[in-house]
């Protein structure tokens, strides 16, 4: 068995790559290394998203962890964002969320979170992977009274509503706001959220079925968002991923605001306000040039890490940065939440637009969005890592770099979920673009079968 965590938990096709074997065993080893610290019998909040594979893999997933002497609590279907809020409220020991994000149906995931609501290190994940894969009898084994029990957090979805609620002192009142909720964990959430704060608003894809989660919606198919706003009239449209930790927007003339522009328009707002530490975003190297061009001219310092919201997390933390995010909609407003949150984003650029009585598509205009293109190559797995190292992909790769090394950029990335090679470029003419994207990407698929 190969390495178990990529850049955010375990991820696999459920009962295949992610077998209810190994959701019992990350059950019994997370719950030992993230509570071995603790003078009592540890509690951890377990939740999911809306996939058929969740009972299953939540069933597992319990057994492990009461069979170290922990004891689960059950939250059943809410957003990951609500996990770490939770955590913290609840005054759990850790927290698990067992989704797949923007995946298709037939993927699960099994993501932790510690006592404070935070994604884990780098040393937390392995060492948890170094005990599943080798290291189990390391393991209490408790009988009796000591073997852990399970629970259930009733009023999950109450709290944190409550909470989302205390996020922003605005009313929506007279603003139109459609929804596309992917089917996903903000089915419930989302709406009530909006209406909660006076918003009208008209809704999609919030009828899960247990198979249907981000099936052609959701923020990696807004398509039916764009013809929601426009049949509506819509102020402006709001759509989530699958565990809803993930928010991009439509504005009222049906055009795309992707996460570089909400952290645009919410980064400039919160600098206006004097609220933003350091005059500073943290984005990553895949932030847009535009993004770039916009901090310089209105005097904000951007910050750029590794793709993954944990690694604009670690740099927030470390550098005490208060907004960042990605341009795939994960937005961290820290002064709130600890991860990435669909809903309270929504909520925040909803608060940009009463407060300043903006339209979405004027607030979005503070940033120009040069054109990307990002071709995905599906490769041998085991080998996805290395491309690199293949002397020919990467004499190719060198070789479009300086091909748009005038006027644009080039940038080759592995995904940290599925078996590609992410092939992105940026500069001024999109069709040359494309067709170069193509080209390198169908070159790395053949090297790398």
């Amino acid at each position: 068995m190969g390495k178990l965590f990529g850049t955010d938990g375990v991820r696999g096709v459920a009962n295949k790559e992610l077998t209810g074997e190994l959701a019992y065993q990350l059950g019994r080893a997370g719950a030992y290394v993230l509570t071995k610290g603790t003078h009592h019998a540890p509690r951890i909040l377990v939740a999911m998203d809306t996939r058929v594979s969740g009972d299953m893999l939540e069933s597992a997933l319990v057994a492990g962890i009461c069979s170290v002497g922990a004891h689960a609590v059950i939250a059943g279907v809410i957003p990951t964002p609500a996990v770490a809020y939770l955590v913290r409220k609840y005054r759990l020991d850790a927290g698990v969320m067992i989704s797949a994000s923007h995946n298709p149906v037939e993927y699960n995931g099994i993501k932790f979170f510690n006592g404070e609501g935070y994604k884990l290190s780098d040393a937390l994940e392995e060492e948890i992977e170094e005990i599943v894969l080798s290291r189990q009898e390391v393991l209490p084994v408790p009988t009796g009274s000591a073997i852990g029990t399970k629970g259930y957090a009733e009023d999950a979805v109450d709290d944190y509503l409550a909470f989302l609620r205390t996020t922003t002192d605005q009313k929506f009142g007279g603003l139109k706001v459609a929804l596309d909720c992917a089917n996903g964990a903000s089915y419930k959430v989302a709406p009530i959220a909006m209406l909660d704060l006076n918003a009208d608003i008209c809704i999609i894809h919030n009828d899960p079925d247990g198979s249907n989660i981000n099936e052609k919606c959701g923020s990696t198919h807004m398509e039916d968002l764009v013809k929601l706003v426009k049949e509506h009239k819509a102020d402006v449209g709001f759509a989530f991923d699958g565990d809803a930790d993930r928010c991009l927007a439509i504005d009222e003339n049906g055009e795309m605001i992707d996460g570089d522009q909400i952290l645009a328009v919410c980064g400039l707002d919160m600098k206006n306000h004097g609220q933003l530490q350091k005059d500073t975003i943290v984005g990553t190297v895949m932030s847009n040039l535009g993004f770039n061009l916009m901090c310089k001219e209105h005097n904000l310092n951007l910050e750029q890490t590794g793709v993954g919201d944990r690694y604009v997390l670690e740099k927030m933390m470390q550098e005490g940065y208060n907004l960042g995010g990605e341009q795939s909609g994960h937005v961290i407003f820290l002064d709130h939440n600890t991860t990435g949150d669909g809903v309270l984003t929504a909520i925040q650029f909803l608060s940009v637009m009463k407060r300043t009585g903006k339209k979405a598509s004027e607030l979005a205009g503070v940033m120009e969005v040069l054109p990307q293109v990002l071709v995905n190559a599906r490769v041998n797995n085991e080998k996805k890592n290395d491309y690199m190292e293949v002397d020919e992909v990467r004499r190719a790769i060198l070789a479009l770099e300086e091909k748009f090394s005038a006027d644009g950029r080039v940038l080759i990335r592995t995904s940290g979920t599925e078996p590609l090679v992410r092939v992105m470029i940026e500069g001024k003419d999109k069709e040359k673009m494309q067709k170069e994207a193509e080209k390198l990407a169908a070159f790395i698929e053949a090297k790398l079968q």
